[in-house]
């Protein structure tokens, strides 16, 4: 059960959209930053192949500048 928390930074202007993209994703809870233009992003897979499909889904958004960790944990 991979939980990982992200600091997601949109494309210049994108902040909206980012959210919709990311809230449309299974396993994501995206909230928007209140003081800064960034959302803060919450996944939850069941397993390592979805967490790894999920990556690309997230790694294919054109709304996404960069992805930044701030936690991971891998339940075992």
């Amino acid at each position: 059960m991979p939980v990982f928390s992200y600091l997601a930074y949109p494309e210049k202007g994108a902040k909206e959209q980012l959210l919709k993209d990311l809230s449309a994703l299974p396993y994501c809870e995206a909230t928007p930053a209140e003081n800064e233009d960034i959302l803060i992003l919450l996944t939850d897979t069941p397993d390592e192949v979805i967490e790894k499909a999920l990556q690309k889904q997230l790694n294919a958004l054109k709304s996404l500048q960069s992805l930044g960790m701030t936690f991971g944990h891998t339940g075992a």
